[in-house]
């Protein structure tokens, strides 16, 4: 038995901070939630526990889930019971992992559990948005439908950070290949040459001087500078996953040039999809703000958010919160503004994300129009300016004679 510290709003909107024992997260998660709090953060305490070797369990991915979505929805929709639709996805599951917590979600079920309880003991596969749809469906009678436009949201979600991934991957790889071929070159090509330069009697360019010293420097201190490679990435990304530095990460790129534009497209396409999904499917809208803060992925965005929901506990609308934050440009409040005062919110937020959808298709296409040439100029310039650094001796010894 485990001891585990949290933090979590109960039902005034207060934030309590205290420990539990459980087996697991997910069962803590779930007492919790039974007793009406809505978990913001959990962490084991070190030396509670014994040694875990969950790192060495594949994981359950976005992707599965999706699928998994899509083909309950169309069981369920053709009218297969809940107990036979999870039976056959356990047996075609090929994710071992998957596979047990299906199992375990039919046993729940068939011990009397309700469907979207079972699904919030697996809090690291099915999100807060997922079961609060599935509870919203087993509350209205229309599960069918509910599952339907749930497998609808994850497949846009999936296809949008598919996009953004795309847009991504090759800079990254591109860069990551560039700085493999200059570490070679420096830290085993030009030391070949070191010995021909000093057989010259010519004095070296000033360029040439500063490669070699980078690289006696490099072959000197690789035992410090290679680690120090894998390392940095880490601590850096490790930093961005705390609260500070999340917040400076997330401020940050929404102020870039074109990056930043494209990051604050795909904020209000998932934003204005989560809303207006978990609206149309009966969600109440504390809640359904409060599911959309959790899942943003962007921590000015849930701060907008959480601002909003106070905003609206106090009995003023969701659009003025949103104008004041600046975040949300002013075409998509004015539609929220509309939305609210047609009373049809859910369809407006539905036509924002669709039209932020094919926005962000144009901004991966340019970004990556324009990534390319920067990319190949940059390497041509690095690889070769090493190339002309290593040959202008060889030149000026060649004119000398």
């Amino acid at each position: 038995m485990a001891t585990f510290s949290y933090k979590a709003r109960n039902w005034d909107g207060k934030i309590v901070s205290a420990e539990m024992e459980g087996e697991s997260k997910e069962v803590c998660i779930a007492k919790l939630r039974e007793k009406g709090y809505f978990v913001t953060s959990i962490a084991e305490k070190k030396g509670s526990g014994g040694m875990s070797f969950s790192f060495l369990q594949r994981g359950v991915s976005s992707q599965e889930v999706c699928i998994f979505a899509r083909q309950f929805a169309t069981m369920i929709g053709s009218g297969v019971p809940l107990v036979r639709c999870l039976t056959i996805l356990q047996a075609q599951a090929d994710n071992a992992t998957f596979k047990k917590i299906i199992t375990q979600i039919r046993s729940d079920v068939e011990g009397g559990m309700t469907f979207s309880k079972a699904l919030e003991k697996h809090p690291k596969v099915f999100s807060d948005l997922f079961c609060s749809l599935v509870k919203a469906g087993e509350v209205g009678g229309i599960l069918d439908s509910i599952l339907e436009r749930l497998a609808d949201y994850l497949e846009s979600s999936e296809s949008l950070k598919s996009k953004v991934k795309g847009a991504l991957t090759y800079p990254v790889v591109v860069f990551g290949i560039a700085a493999l071929v200059v570490l070679a070159l420096v830290m085993f090509v030009l030391p070949q040459f070191k010995e021909i330069f000093m057989g010259m009697n010519v004095e070296l360019p000033m360029v040439t001087q500063m490669l070699l010293a980078t690289s006696d420097f490099m072959i000197s201190w690789w035992f410090i500078i290679l680690p120090a490679i894998v390392a940095v990435p880490i601590l850096i990304w490790n930093f961005f996953q705390t609260k500070t530095g999340a917040r400076l990460y997330d401020t940050n790129i929404l102020r870039m040039p074109a990056i930043g534009m494209m990051m604050r497209k795909v904020a209000v396409a998932k934003f204005t999809r989560t809303l207006g999904t978990l609206i149309a499917s009966g969600v109440p809208i504390l809640q359904a703000l409060e599911v959309t803060s959790q899942t943003a992925g962007n921590v000015v965005i849930a701060e907008a958010v959480d601002k909003t929901r106070i905003s609206i506990r106090e009995g003023e609308s969701i659009a003025d919160p949103l104008k004041n934050s600046g975040v949300f440009p002013p075409m998509v409040v004015q539609m929220i503004a509309v939305g609210e005062e047609t009373g049809e919110l859910d369809k407006m937020l539905s036509k924002i994300a669709d039209f932020y959808d094919s926005e962000v298709d144009t901004a991966v296409k340019g970004l990556t129009s324009i990534i390319e040439p920067i990319v190949i100029v940059f390497m041509g310039i690095v690889i070769g300016g090493i190339v002309l650094a290593v040959f202008m001796p060889m030149l000026k010894l060649v004119n000398a004679t």
